[in-house]
């Protein structure tokens, strides 16, 4: 085979492999996010004080044995409704328990929760693991459906998880996450569909159902009820789409 003939077989080859590379990557930052947390303190965010706070820059929760979590409980972004957006954080946590940011959520304020910070909804689980399918960046539906999509799937609900498609494998995984360092996270969600994004990588990909879409909710930070833990957050910024 001559040269041209290899590269009319070659070239074509590598422009699927760039388009799919390409597809894998998180989009550039919009230049217009609007910054949710100001660094200094907790303006703007509700949760246990006693629990919550602000550490060289970062939004800080920490249980110990002393103050320990009644239930899990969350630090609850105020004024501001999500429905189509892309939001943007960095985060670490210790490995003890783990952590999640709410979105599309709703406050729980009915009486028979165990705390005034109960939040239930979509979750972006947070871990400080690096080993599938226990890590972080799987959508959780805090007090509903459980775990819907784990990371490396491309998945849809329809009376129950649909798989589709495999977008990350553990070996992978492992060399993207950072152990006991901060992470980027991007989440996007438009309508049913619902894409997030570590370290720059597609993880996961998922679209819901018409009829067990949360369409709109809060924002919120999770410190999970059980072994002492803290987990942290920084340059948290928000695109309403």
């Amino acid at each position: 085979m001559n040269l041209l003939r290899r590269l009319a077989v070659i070239l074509p080859l590598l422009a699927v492999s760039t388009a799919f590379a390409e597809g894998q990557q998180a989009p550039p930052e919009p230049k217009d996010m609007k910054s949710l947390f100001n660094g200094k303190d907790l303006s703007g965010w509700d949760g246990d004080t006693r629990l919550w706070s602000v550490k060289d820059g970062a939004i800080r929760g920490e249980t110990t044995k002393e103050n320990a979590a009644n239930g899990n409980t969350f630090l609850i972004y105020q004024g501001e409704t999500l429905k189509d957006f892309e939001l943007r954080m960095s985060f670490r946590c210790t490995n003890q328990n783990n952590s999640g940011i709410q979105y599309r959520s709703k406050h729980i304020t009915d009486g028979k929760v165990r705390n005034k910070w109960v939040v239930r909804g979509y979750q972006h689980e947070i871990r400080n693991e690096n080993k599938l399918p226990n890590v972080a960046g799987f959508i959780y539906h805090e007090g509903g459906r459980g775990r819907i999509c784990l990371v490396g799937e491309k998945a849809h609900w329809d009376n129950g998880k649909k798989v589709d498609g495999s977008l990350i494998d553990a070996k992978e995984y492992e060399q993207l996450f950072k152990l006991d360092d901060w992470n980027d996270v991007v989440i996007i969600a438009k309508g049913r569909h619902i894409q997030h994004y570590m370290n720059g990588r597609l993880i996961l990909d998922f679209t819901d159902a018409e009829d067990t879409l949360l369409p709109e909710g809060i924002l919120a930070l999770q410190l999970h009820a059980g072994k002492p833990m803290w987990t942290e957050f920084k340059n948290i910024r928000i695109k309403h789409n």
